[in-house]
């Protein structure tokens, strides 16, 4: 049954990839024009591809596990410091600390979903992730891909929760069904940048957009390839989940300790009360 549901996993990344290569290979070699939220045109220049050699690709790749090794290929969203799309580039080339430090910035999304009775859904990312394997995290945090019409829509930040859906369908099992993209609630954005301590070469630096969900009824059957565990937590033992990483018992990710420890109380604390708390689209907070 594991088995299967490998290839089936498999399968699902070959006809993402298609798709991804249809897409792109649909755009002619002239600028594309895309709507931003404020009806303006943006241009978008396609990227000149960069070749790698196989070489490269082994001694990067090296020890890495072979389905995530496939993911490296998923197109993001390179953006500029205001977060305005400039072109795709592979998920390999946004997460290369080499190409990090020379200022290559993508778009992300990080979910928090709560439960009825407001608890925070965790999850452990699985080891066999290139980044921050084994590390607890919020619920969901990805990538919105470079998908004309869909993921880079920007009014009512409608791409980024087109992608957060698909997503909780690929980490955590979430049933397509159980889950509408009008139930996020766009919060506020933060641009960070961190190296992944367990393999220095790879990385984030990210604009993530912040979206939050109150849900009771959602299935979870957890992808093991990127999910080894997961957990529903009160804001107490969360606090204690900082403190047990600050004793080196555990380990959180970045981004989500940012979040979490400037910005998630008074959003929790007001569930049923988001609006008021929305920021406007042009805010990012910068770490």
């Amino acid at each position: 049954m594991f088995i299967n549901k490998i290839k089936q996993f498999n399968l699902n990344i070959i006809n993402q990839s298609i798709q991804s290569c249809k897409i792109i290979n649909s755009c002619s070699n002239n600028n594309i024009n895309i709507n931003n939220n404020n009806n303006n045109n943006i241009k978008i220049f396609k990227r000149e591809m960069a070749t790698t050699s196989n070489e490269e690709n082994i001694a990067e790749f090296k020890g890495h596990n072979e389905i995530q090794i496939q993911l490296m290929k998923e197109e993001c969203i390179v953006v500029d410091n205001d977060d305005k799309p400039i072109r795709p580039g592979s998920k390999k080339e946004t997460h290369l600390m080499v190409n990090i430090n020379n200022g290559l910035l993508h778009r992300a999304f990080s979910i928090f979903l709560f439960n009825g009775e407001g608890k925070l859904l965790l999850q452990q990312r699985a080891l066999e992730k290139i980044t921050f394997p084994g590390y607890w995290t919020n619920t969901v945090c990805s990538h919105p891909l470079w998908i004309v019409g869909s993921e880079l829509n920007e009014e009512n930040a409608e791409g980024v929760r087109i992608a957060a859906k698909r997503k909780l369908n690929h980490e955590l099992g979430v049933p397509l069904d159980q889950v509408n993209i009008d139930d996020f609630t766009f919060m506020t954005k933060i641009h960070y940048k961190s190296p992944s301590k367990e393999d220095p070469q790879w990385g984030e630096h990210e604009i993530d957009h912040i979206l939050i969900m109150q849900k009771d009824g959602i299935t979870i059957n957890a992808e093991p390839n990127e999910v080894m565990d997961y957990k529903y937590v009160s804001q107490e033992e969360l606090d204690q989940l900082f403190k047990d990483e600050d004793e080196g018992k555990v380990k959180v990710t970045p981004w989500f300790r940012l979040i979490a420890l400037n910005h998630l109380k008074p959003w929790w604390n007001n569930l049923n009360n988001l609006k008021p708390l929305v920021e406007p689209t042009n805010t990012i907070h910068r770490y």
